[in-house]
């Protein structure tokens, strides 16, 4: 409802030399009054544009205004969608980046001038049939020069959800890239390699097929997609007999790991022609069940811990021109805002939240599970590192572990694990070495039974407790308080040789942090 007069309580824009208010939203019950309200903003204005009368700001606000009512009366845009990471997993050259590509290429992930730069370049050096390959190279390519610090690399958009993916690429020297990827993962999509020998060497002991489901699941991600990739180039193409081969073989591997595999789709794909993809595929007419897409929609939501105190671990730190220092990682527990006094974890270094983006836009508040850079004051780029974790300095605020003491299994070591024995440590996106500096007792890994006190050794299969000590300062927090800081890899001779999950924390005090001038203001 519009008039031309009236209390200057209302919200009103200033157009030439007369004033158009509102006089109150309708509500949704006069849905046709509403409408007839819009025809008729859009109508004064196509006159006072037509006048030209109006200043080109004024017109934006006057749109944005208009847009921003359509929009909540008759839902056209809709609710805001949730954000949602996913950690794209499997074997060297099972196809995670094609099928990637393809996801984010079809879905409006990437700007269509850099696709069309992009393909461009591809058939110059005789590579369009890598396209959606390319797509993600060029883009890693570009992020590594310091082009873009979105930390979200690649997304895309579903009927239900906002995408992000977290690379993690399938070469055993990424592991350990991997490992903090998934640490932040609500879903693992599992990439097979459908082909003749393949699949075989993917699924094999020294295949990363086993490796990176099992750390999947140790890490937290209770959700996955398994998509039977390369359906094209199976014998027969497309064959059903190799899928369901496929499918029998790599849900007994998850059954044993601790998923279930009855709530896992297995998709049969093909990332590089799109079968099953986006659309149904005419080629798998036999298969009945979701698509990728589909799947990815029947994600469960995650539940956020946003009433619990503010952990944030450091994915990456960069500093900005004309900005300064930003922060960038994503929200585990908590919930960061402008104008907050963090704690930086194990040094306790305090400062104050300048602003808070998230895929280029300021965010008021990020909850858990948003990717977000933060921009704080008065601290350098050297001051703090990948692993380190923000928090609320008012709250529980993380502080450095003296020790810990962890439920472990052990794996996959060719001999025995004693007391002193210090391998890496992968722990949210920290990467430090650790002590075993006492097994306290042997259990049984299904019942927890107390089997043997303070044994010499741990051996393969075998699970226990044991007491740790960081060889660096490093922040963890038990398994209970805080899930994603509480569970953990241990890393030696380039594999993964235990899991565990941290019980109690004996935490140290910070001596000498520093205090940043705004942080001081705010006390």
């Amino acid at each position: 409802m519009l008039r031309s007069d009236g209390e200057d309580r209302n919200p009103s824009l200033g157009l030439g030399d007369r004033r158009i208010r509102w006089a109150g939203w309708p509500t949704r019950s006069s849905s046709c009054a509403g409408r007839s309200a819009v025809v008729s903003l859009l109508s004064v204005l196509q006159s006072y544009l037509l006048e030209s009368i109006v200043r080109c700001s004024m017109i934006r606000a006057f749109v944005s205004s208009i847009s921003r009512f359509w929009d909540v009366e008759f839902g056209t845009m809709g609710k805001e969608k949730v954000h949602i990471n996913i950690v794209v997993i499997g074997h060297v050259d099972s196809g995670k980046s094609t099928t990637t590509g393809h996801l984010i290429y079809k879905l409006g992930g990437i700007d269509k001038r850099v696709i069309e730069r992009f393909e461009k370049e591809a058939a110059e050096m005789n590579k369009r049939s890598f396209k959606y390959a390319w797509v993600l190279d060029k883009l890693k390519a570009e992020r590594e020069r310091g082009i873009t610090i979105d930390i979200a690399l690649w997304k895309f958009e579903t009927t239900k959800y906002y995408c992000t993916v977290i690379d993690a690429p399938g070469h055993r020297d990424f592991i350990k890239n991997m490992i903090t990827g998934t640490s932040q993962a609500d879903c693992a999509v599992l990439i097979i390699d459908s082909t003749t020998g393949g699949f075989e060497a993917g699924i094999s002991k020294d295949g990363q097929t086993r490796e990176h489901a099992l750390l999947a699941f140790t890490l937290g991600v209770k959700q996955m997609i398994c998509c039977c990739n390369k359906m094209d180039a199976t014998t027969p193409k497309y064959s059903k007999a190799r899928y369901d081969e496929i499918v029998k073989e790599v849900s007994s591997y998850l059954k044993k790991v601790g998923y279930n595999p009855e709530k896992i789709p297995f998709v049969p794909i093909s990332g590089f022609e799109g079968d099953n993809m986006i659309e149904r595929s005419t080629n798998l007419d036999w298969y009945k069940g979701p698509t990728l897409l589909e799947a990815l929609d029947m994600i469960q939501e995650p539940k956020r811990p946003s009433d619990k105190p503010l952990r944030l671990p450091l994915q990456d730190v960069y500093k900005i021109g004309g900005i300064g220092t930003v922060p960038v990682g994503r929200v585990e527990t908590g919930i960061l805002k402008p104008g907050m006094v963090v704690s930086f974890g194990p040094t306790g270094l305090t400062t104050e939240v300048k602003s808070v983006e998230m895929h280029h836009e300021a965010l008021q508040e990020a909850l858990p599970g948003d990717n977000v850079g933060f921009n704080v004051k008065n601290v350098a780029v050297k001051d703090l590192k990948r692993g380190f974790v923000a928090s609320n300095s008012k709250e529980d605020p993380a502080k450095e572990a003296a020790s810990f003491t962890s439920q472990v299994i052990i794996m996959n070591h060719p001999g025995q694990i004693g007391n002193g024995y210090a391998p890496v440590l992968d722990c949210h996106t920290s990467h430090i070495a650790v002590k075993f500096a006492e097994i306290l007792t042997k259990i049984d890994r299904r019942s927890g039974k107390e089997l043997e006190k303070e044994p010499k050794f741990l051996k393969n299969g075998d699970a226990g407790f044991v007491k740790m000590i960081p060889t660096k300062p490093m922040v963890v927090e038990t398994f209970s308080a805080y899930p994603p800081l509480g569970r953990f890899a241990v890393r030696d001779m380039r594999q993964t040789v235990a899991v565990g999950v941290i019980k109690s924390v004996e935490k140290k005090d910070p001596t000498g942090a520093k205090i940043t001038k705004a942080a001081a203001k705010k006390k």
